[in-house]
């Protein structure tokens, strides 16, 4: 199968599954939101999630992301140390998961009253479930990853995302309340993981012919390597879950609601860029080995060009359509959350450039530089965040989130163009391209937003952008909607 083919088997199986975990959470949120809970159990809910977020970089460290290297490594040069990896690295990851999720449960009094916030505590409480199974789902998503089958990780993650959907719903209408919904994301992952699980045993342990013995070194090699991947998701995670926290802390659950979601509505807007990313970046890695370097320039030089093409126009059209948004998905309860998503579009440009950048650059070796960049803009987005969500609130939080992240997603383009021989003109011709486009699209958007009465015409005023964009991008010779049609095809 040919790198084009196999890219493309993996991005529709991807792209696939994300849409489905947008459409689902989509539904979760709108549900939740709307009609099951009141604004501060909507935002407790993600309060806790959250925290858990936080916790998860001690429940598996960079362990996943080492694993996925070291499989797709061994898996070409010797493959009979395959299955020692996997057994070896399941043992250390249900050991640490084991450990941290029992932490978390048995301390969950103290950490509630850390974070003055009481009403997380009985979520909390049910930590060991969480983070064994969040853990055994990034691990068997990356390993799979590792063996360039995306299409699995697809199949794991799309059961989750309609699990959890309908198990916290129905125990939400028993009458759980927000324990139910949370118990609703345990039942999900229980799902999701057991199915992972016998795929990984079926379709890999069992067809590689396993060695008497383990490489000397090789467990010890996979977890120096996870050091600086621990150190990156360590980071990764305080830039984008920190923020919350602290506007849990600093401010309250409804803030926390409003923010919340405002990174849904982003998190909807970058499915297509991490899908892409999520399936080339083993290939640079890849390719650069095989001594064909200038292959995976070009093909990081065409996925820029296409995240330009996607997310410049994304940018315009989530500032101007940002109140009729909210207002009629979500409630004119949660209008509070329009001026942070406005700042955030920005937001979701540099996002969509990072996931096509960063996870290529732990298959090109440069887990450490990233680690440190990493490191360094979480530490600021911290600081910013404590400086500013005094001051303006949730919006001083999407600030500080955007000012970060602009730095850590220059560093990791430049990173990038270190280890690979990328040129930069054609994007630039592109950004100028969409660029116009965009700004003709907003005009249009702009006039009529006044329009909007609900979510019929909301969704009609959105066509009509996108429209603009597809003609304009198809006439100015930016895109070639047959070729991209047949790619996805």
């Amino acid at each position: 199968m040919s790198i084009g083919e196999r890219i493309s088997r993996g991005l529709k199986a991807t792209l696939g599954a994300n849409l489905l975990t947008v459409a689902a959470n989509g539904v979760l949120s709108v549900v939740l939101a709307r009609f099951l809970l009141a604004p501060d159990e909507y935002g407790l809910l993600f309060f806790a999630l959250a925290v858990f977020n936080v916790v998860m970089v001690f429940g598996t460290l960079g362990l996943p992301s080492s694993v996925a290297r070291y499989v797709a490594e061994y898996g070409e040069g010797a493959p009979e140390q395959v299955p020692h990896i996997i057994t070896a690295s399941l043992a250390v990851l249900f050991g640490l998961t084991a450990i941290v999720g029992a932490i978390v449960s048995l301390g969950s009094p103290w950490i509630a009253t850390a974070l003055e916030e009481p009403g997380l505590e009985p979520l909390l409480a049910l930590g060991f479930g969480y983070v064994v199974l969040r853990g055994a789902r990034t691990y068997l998503a990356k390993v799979f990853q590792g063996f360039n089958r995306v299409d699995y990780s697809a199949a794991v993650n799309s059961v989750f995302a309609v699990g959890h959907v309908i198990f916290a719903i129905g125990f939400v209408l028993l009458g759980f309340g927000v324990v139910g919904a949370f118990a609703g994301y345990l039942v999900g992952l229980a799902v999701a993981v057991a199915l992972g699980l016998v795929i990984l045993y079926v379709g890999f342990y069992r067809t590689f012919e396993r060695a008497p013995q383990r490489e000397e070194g090789l467990l010890r090699r996979i977890l120096e390597y996870s050091v600086p991947l621990t150190a990156t998701r360590s980071a990764n995670v305080i830039d984008k879950q920190i923020d919350t926290i602290l506007v849990g802390v600093l401010l309250n659950p409804t803030a926390v609601a409003y923010y919340t979601i405002t990174k849904q509505v982003t998190s909807v807007t970058e499915t297509p860029a991490k899908a892409l990313g999520f399936t080339i970046s083993p290939t640079y890695g890849e390719q650069k080995a095989a001594g064909q370097g200038h292959r995976a320039a070009r093909l990081y030089e065409r996925s820029l060009e296409h995240v330009l093409l996607l997310y410049v126009p994304a940018v315009v059209g989530l500032v101007l359509v940002a109140d009729p948004m909210v207002r009629y998905v979500f409630g004119p309860e949660y209008l509070g959350a329009v001026p942070v998503l406005q700042v955030l579009s920005v937001y979701v440009l540099l996002s969509a450039i990072n996931n096509i950048t960063s996870d290529g650059l732990d298959y090109l070796g440069r887990a450490r530089d990233r680690a440190i960049v990493k490191s360094t803009t979480a530490g600021a987005n911290f600081g910013l965040n404590l400086l500013l969500i005094p001051v303006w609130g949730v919006v001083g939080a999407g600030v500080a989130t955007v000012l970060t992240f602009s730095v850590y997603t220059g560093a990791n383009v430049y990173i990038i163009s270190r280890e690979l021989p990328i040129r930069y003109a054609s994007a630039a011709r592109t950004l100028v391209g969409v660029t116009g486009v965009s700004l003709v699209m907003g005009l249009g958007v702009y006039a009529l937003r006044s329009f909007v009465t609900g979510p019929a015409t909301l969704l009609g005023v959105i066509g009509f952008g996108v429209l603009v964009w597809v003609v304009g991008t198809a006439l100015g010779g930016l895109l070639d909607v047959r070729r991209t049609v047949r790619f996805l095809t």
